[in-house]
């Protein structure tokens, strides 16, 4: 999923993106602005993934714009200029969509920026090399929910799967960061990131009750330090 922000002068141009927006199943617009300044102070204190930017816009072009930000999202220009498509491509846009565009060019854009936004995922997340069967795979640290034993089985949860492997907890924890994971029973590691809530008993991972293993009670203490914050 990516989230994103648009911003032109013409509000019917803006419609245009936010009805187009709504088409796209992996894009969540959270804001359109037709002033940029009051776009910025948004982009402050809301970052998302992906900037809609038109290029020709009074006091504070799409251009100067993308240039005055410290840390800026993928960019995709919006405009009915095509003279500035080079400038544009200069710092690095992901697409130059030239108006009027068609959905099928809008959603185009769009998995563009979304296959920009996973390989820059890939680049950044910290990692570790996991062992099944005969293979090896490599799991992003961010995408891990939990882990649970089975005899001499471990399943790393995910998302949208899990990966079994033959390995002990103690084993998975030397490779885990152990600020980031805590065992909080025999057969359960937690990823301290994912946990939605702590009760006396149990804690709760993407809508899974985990029970807390007496023994454990010292490490679950910690998580529930981190969580009250």
């Amino acid at each position: 999923m990516l989230t994103a922000l648009a911003i032109d002068d013409e509000p019917q141009a803006l419609r245009v993106v936010q009805l187009l927006a709504a088409k796209v199943p992996f894009l969540e617009l959270r804001g359109s602005f037709t002033n940029a300044f009051t776009a910025l102070a948004f982009l402050q204190a809301h970052p998302v993934d992906v900037l809609f930017v038109d290029i020709h816009m009074p006091d504070l072009t799409g251009v100067e714009l993308v240039q005055g930000l410290s840390r800026a999202p993928l960019i995709i220009f919006t405009t009915a200029y095509s003279d500035y498509a080079v400038q544009g491509f200069e710092l690095d846009a992901v697409d130059y969509l030239l108006k009027p565009f068609s959905l099928a060019r809008f959603t185009k854009a769009c998995a563009r920026a979304l296959e920009r936004q996973t390989a820059r995922g890939s680049a950044s997340s910290p990692s570790i090399l996991v062992k099944t069967g005969y293979e090896e795979e490599r799991l992003r640290l961010h995408d891990i929910l939990y882990l649970e034993a089975d005899g001499n089985y471990l399943t790393y949860v995910l998302p949208t799967r899990r990966v079994l492997m033959r390995q002990t907890p103690a084993d998975a924890l030397r490779q885990l960061p152990a600020p980031y994971f805590v065992r909080v029973h025999r057969s359960y590691i937690v990823a301290v990131e994912k946990v939605e809530k702590i009760a006396r008993q149990e804690v709760t991972v993407a809508g899974t009750a985990i029970p807390i293993g007496a023994s454990y009670e010292s490490a679950v203490q910690l998580l529930r330090a981190r969580f009250s914050r």
